[in-house]
Order: structure tokens, then sequence, then C-alpha cells
């Protein structure tokens, strides 16, 4: 799944950066509009282009943030493990895996190169509230890469709690080793590998910089 972290990057920035007042609006629609006004400031922003993984994070911030469901997102990846932990614990877990997430992809946002998204037909209906829109991510040499995003209408618009990048959902993909750290060390060791994982992305974020 590593190398694919930039192509997921790409298009998780762009589809999930829906409008404040645009809940009502069907969720393919946002995802394919947002995702072509977001890909043209990456092909033009030169700190991007250039590595700058401060300029990517920024973007990340502005368009992506509002728009997750982190909460949702992190009680997937702890899985049955989450009931154990306090409400405390909970806080910062999400608080951690946030960050994580937005480190990661930010750093590899700063990878895309002019790869083309297209998207598939809708499947759900106007009445649904869990859908999911699926996407297809074609590069010069390769085969195509799908990515499938599942979103939940909630009060205040959709809001995406997972990413599919070819048959492999990035929130589950976390839960075999979020498991095995609760094992070997609890809720609070699990809570520290995270933020000792953030740290190591900074300090390579600083690197770079």
């Amino acid at each position: 799944m590593g190398k694919l972290l930039f192509i997921l990057a790409t298009v998780l920035g762009a589809a999930l950066s829906m409008p404040a007042g645009g809940q009502d609006n069907a969720p393919d629609v946002l995802v394919k509009t947002v995702t072509n006004d977001v890909l043209a400031i990456v092909r033009e922003d030169k700190d991007i282009q250039s590595g700058s993984t401060k300029r990517a994070i920024e973007l990340v911030e502005q368009k992506v943030l509002p728009h997750f469901n982190f909460t949702r997102m992190t009680q997937l990846a702890v899985g049955r493990d989450w009931r154990q932990a306090s409400p405390e614990q909970q806080n910062q877990l999400v608080a951690e895996f946030k960050a994580l997430l937005v480190r990661t992809y930010s750093n590899a946002l700063t990878g895309y190169r002019n790869q083309v998204i297209a998207f598939k037909p809708a499947r759900f209906q106007p009445a649904d509230t869990d859908v999911t829109v699926r996407t297809e991510v074609k590069q010069p040499g390769a085969q195509p890469v799908g990515i499938d995003y599942s979103l939940r209408k909630e009060a205040d618009g959709w809001k995406v709690y997972d990413v599919v990048v070819a048959n492999v959902s990035l929130v589950t993909n976390y839960r075999d080793s979020f498991a095995a750290e609760v094992r070997n060390a609890g809720i609070d060791g699990l809570i520290k590998a995270l933020q000792n994982r953030n740290k190591s992305l900074e300090a390579k974020a600083g690197e770079k910089s």
C-alpha cells in the first residue's frame, strides 16, 4: 500500500474538501467538482511540487479536516479495543490518528505528477445516507488504481469515514498494528506509539524543509 500513498493523497485532499454550504449536493458531484479544483491548485503550487510538506499540510488542513469524521475513522481503526479506552484516551487517540493521517498524506501529496482521475457512475439513491463514491487513478505505464470513498450524511453534511485503495481499507489497514500495540502496552501504549510516529514524521518534514 505504501507506493499508493501519493496517489491516495492527491485525491484524498480533493475529494474531502467539500464546500461547507454544499451538504445537500450529491456526494459524487461534490467529489468530482472539488477534485478538479484542488488538483488544479496542486499542479500550480510550486512549493508542493518542489516537495514542501509544510505547504501540503496547509492545503490539507484548509481543505480536508472539516470534512473528515475522524472519531469514526479512529474507532474503526482501533476496533474492539476502542471500548476499553476512557473518554480522555479516546480523545487522545483521535487527535494522534488525525495528525498521523494529515502528516502521512501531506508528505505523500508532494509526489503528485499529473495522474488522471476517472469517476465511475453513481450507484446509490438520493435517499441514501451511507454511500460509496468510486474513482480510478490512471498513471502512465501502470495499471489503474481504484479508490473508493465511504461517506455518511450527517447533520452538517457528508463526511468521509473510510477510503479504500486497491481494495485495501485505509482505516482497517491499521487495525492489526493498533491491536498489537494495545496487547503489548495497553491503550496508553498505542497513544505513545502514535505520538512517536508523528514526531518522526515531523522530524522528516523538518529535514526536507
